[in-house]
């Protein structure tokens, strides 16, 4: 089965709107690797009609003005580009389609068709979704040392609690921490309530 990873600028306080408002100063090397590790293997990427639009209006110049850039800018021209999307849209870069179907069932198909690993990049509400039908097998986060505090943030509040694992982890000469999480199985409610029992009463 394919694998599906997100990746995903975030600020010390959870805001993962906008980051080209706050994201440039912490851009690296170093980052730029662990872009390219995920986005850059990927052969088909799976993103939401507002990083597309972002996307198709960027990286098809890049990779036509042949910058330091443009290998990559080719990369993900190169790539299968599938889109979500309520409305039917007329695609300008090349390899784009709709994604066609209900959510759940239309990416299990996807993960179980031949090639490989499958990325996104932003597309919060995708992630999510992702998440929600445990779909999601590796979540990159990009965690800057700064605190937005205004702006969407990844998990909304009200929402089932989503246990994951620390996979991998490194710190960037930026203080950037680069953090790898896969789903993990939620904690039986024995474990739970033992941890519950030692608490303060004031956490309870």
């Amino acid at each position: 089965m394919r694998k599906i990873s997100a990746s995903l600028f975030i600020s010390l306080d959870g805001v993962v709107e906008a980051p080209d408002q706050w994201h440039f100063p912490y851009f690296n090397d170093e980052m730029g690797a662990a872009v390219d590790a995920v986005l850059g293997t990927s052969d088909t990427l799976l993103i939401g009609r507002k990083t597309y639009d972002s996307f198709a209006g960027a990286w098809p110049d890049r990779e036509a003005a042949g910058g330091e850039d443009a290998h990559f800018a080719k990369k993900l021209g190169d790539a299968r580009k599938i889109v979500l999307s309520r409305q039917d849209l007329t695609f300008t870069w090349r390899n784009s389609e709709l994604l066609k179907g209900e959510f759940a069932d239309a990416v299990t198909a996807l993960k179980n068709e031949p090639g490989g690993d499958i990325a996104l990049s932003g597309s919060v509400s995708v992630v999510r979704q992702l998440m929600a039908h445990g779909l999601l097998d590796e979540l990159h986060l990009l965690v800057h040392p700064i605190a937005v505090r205004k702006g969407m943030r990844l998990f909304d509040e009200g929402e089932p609690p989503i246990p994951l694992r620390l996979i991998s982890s490194a710190t960037f000469s930026t203080g950037v921490l680069y953090l790898v999480y896969a789903p993990a199985e939620r904690p039986g409610d024995a474990g739970y309530d033992e941890a519950k029992a030692h608490l303060p009463q004031s956490d309870q």
